[in-house]
C-alpha cells in the first residue's frame, strides 16, 4: 500500500514538473501569438502587457493583401502537396527493398543509406546545375522535384515493411492478387503509422523550406512562406506586430498537424525499430 502511494506521489511530482517546464518553454510562442493580434503601437509600449488591449486582425490582413503572403502560401502548399505525393515513391522503394530479392538489392540499399551521410548543402550545387541544364531553374517544378525522394524516408519504410509477414503477401498472391493490388490494398493500409510519420516529416520539411527555394527561384512569385518571412523582416523592420503575425502563420499549422498525428508518430517510430 505504501509502495503504491509512493508511486502515485512520484508520478504526481513528475507530472507537475513536466507541466511547469512545458509552460515555461511555451511562453515565447504564447507571446508571439498574442502579439500578432495587437496594434504595433501597443506591442512596443511600456509597461509590457501580455493580453492585447485592442484585439485586431489588421496584421494578418496586411500580410495577405500587401505583403504577398497569399502567393507564398500557395507556393508552400504546392510544395507540401508534391512532398506528400513523393511519399508514394518512397513507400514503393522501401517495399521493394524489404520484400523483393533482386540482384544488387543490398548494395543498392547501402548506397541509398550512404547518401544520408552527405550534407544536403554539398549536393545543392550539382543538383542546381542539372536543373539549369534542363531548364527547370526558376520554376516550381525545379523547387519541388529534388524533394520527391528522400533516403531516410526509404529507410524508414523499409524497416517498417520488413515487419509485414511474408505469409500474408503469399496468401494474397495465391488468391490471384497482383503486386499493385497487394501494395495499395494490403501493404499501405498496414503502413498507416509509418505513413503518418513520414507525412508529418515531409510536411514540416516542405513547410519550412527556405534555402533551396531561395537558390532556385529568381522571382518572388515562387518564394515560399519561409523566404517571405525573411523578406518581411526587411520590409517591415519596425512593425514587430506584423512580424509576429507572419511567424504565427508559419508555426500554427505545424502545431495543428502534429497534434492530430502525434499518436501515429509514436507508433510509427516504435514499430519501425527506431528506439
Amino acid at each position: 500500500m505504501a509502495v503504491n502511494q509512493r508511486s502515485k506521489t512520484e508520478v504526481g511530482i513528475v507530472t507537475v514538473l513536466l507541466f511547469v517546464v512545458g509552460f515555461i518553454l511555451s511562453i515565447p510562442f504564447i507571446w508571439m501569438l498574442l502579439s500578432a493580434f495587437k496594434p504595433n503601437a501597443e506591442l512596443i509600449q511600456l509597461p509590457v502587457r501580455i493580453l492585447p488591449q485592442t484585439w485586431t486582425l489588421e496584421n494578418f490582413t496586411r500580410l495577405f493583401t500587401e505583403m504577398n503572403f497569399a502567393i507564398y502560401l500557395r507556393n508552400t502548399l504546392i510544395l507540401v502537396g508534391c512532398s506528400l505525393i513523393g511519399l508514394l515513391f518512397n513507400a514503393m522503394a522501401g517495399y521493394s527493398f524489404a520484400k523483393f530479392q533482386f540482384k544488387g538489392n543490398r548494395p543498392l540499399f547501402f548506397l541509398v543509406l550512404a547518401t544520408m551521410m552527405i550534407p544536403g548543402q554539398v549536393t545543392m550545387i550539382p543538383v542546381y546545375l542539372i536543373l539549369n541544364q534542363i531548364g527547370l531553374t526558376n520554376t516550381m517544378t525545379g523547387i519541388a522535384l529534388p524533394g520527391l525522394v528522400a533516403a531516410f524516408s526509404i529507410f524508414l519504410f523499409k524497416q517498417f515493411m520488413s515487419t509485414i509477414p511474408d505469409a500474408l503477401l503469399e496468401a494474397a498472391r495465391l488468391d490471384g492478387a497482383g503486386e499493385f493490388y497487394i501494395f495499395f490494398k494490403l501493404v499501405l493500409p498496414i503502413a498507416k503509422p509509418i505513413l503518418a510519420v513520414q507525412g508529418i516529416l515531409a510536411f514540416i520539411g516542405a513547410w519550412n523550406s527556405f534555402l533551396w527555394p531561395l537558390i532556385v527561384a529568381n522571382s518572388q512569385d515562387l518564394y515560399t512562406l519561409s523566404v517571405g518571412l525573411a523578406l518581411l523582416q526587411g520590409q517591415a523592420g519596425e512593425n514587430y506586430a506584423l512580424q509576429m503575425a507572419g511567424s504565427a502563420v508559419m508555426v500554427v499549422p505545424i502545431l495543428i498537424v502534429f497534434a492530430i498525428f502525434q499518436k501515429y508518430i509514436v507508433n510509427g517510430f516504435t514499430m519501425s525499430g527506431i528506439k
